[in-house]
């Protein structure tokens, strides 16, 4: 089988780390900034196609806050003083999602802007309560269904929800929904479709949108 990974294995294990701290850094030291913000800033910022090469100054000569910096400033958002670095990450959801964007991004061999126009930052976010636990390999199965069928409704289920500034949480103790049935919705696990009607219908009635627009 010929490899069309991006780059060498060898150095995937330290660009994973690397865009799980770039991830985890950037939420802390710019929380104005979204993390779609901060995933879009590095592919303008020129940085992500050197990493998608496997640029060695990027993905592993720099640590993942000198990496955001660098984003940062590229793109013209600079700070009189950045806040120092943090030694010690929790592996949360934050530090999780780069983690697992660059591990999909080296066995897809596809650019960060070709993933996320298809996959929302937001909804790689979101599989963390599912997937966190789960290996790489089952993340990028999850992750690339939805890559191959991105206009699917278990992602407008979640862009709904994330329009109106609902947390899974909220959205499942306003509805009804379980939130564990939540959450498989939302990753596509479950089939919203064979769902209960009244489930459905309590979903869209607190989304404030059609039946139709977030069941196939």
């Amino acid at each position: 089988m010929i490899n069309t990974t991006s780059y060498s294995e060898l150095y995937l294990q330290d660009a994973m780390m690397n865009l799980g701290e770039y991830a985890e850094y950037a939420s802390l030291a710019a929380p104005e900034l979204s993390l779609d913000d901060i995933f879009r800033m590095f592919i303008i910022s020129g940085y992500a196609e050197r990493f998608e090469k496997g640029d060695p100054q990027v993905i592993s000569g720099l640590s993942g806050t000198e990496l955001f910096i660098r984003v940062a400033e590229q793109c013209g958002y600079k700070k009189e003083k950045w806040m120092e670095p943090v030694c010690s990450y929790d592996v949360g959801e934050t530090y999780w999602c780069g983690y697992i964007l660059a591990f999909y991004q080296w066995k897809k061999a596809k650019s960060f802007s070709c993933i996320i126009n298809k996959v929302p930052v937001d909804y790689v976010l979101n599989t963390y309560p599912a997937l966190h636990t789960a290996s790489e390999e089952k993340a990028y199965v999850v992750i690339d269904e939805a890559f191959s069928k991105n206009n699917r409704a278990y992602i407008r289920l979640q862009e709904y929800r994330n329009r109106l500034g609902l947390s899974q949480k909220q959205l499942a103790d306003a509805s009804g929904v379980n939130i564990r049935t939540l959450q498989q919705y939302e990753i596509g696990a479950k089939d919203l479709s064979k769902a209960s009607l009244d489930k459905a219908i309590s979903l869209s009635r607190v989304l404030n949108c059609n039946l139709n627009d977030i069941v196939d």
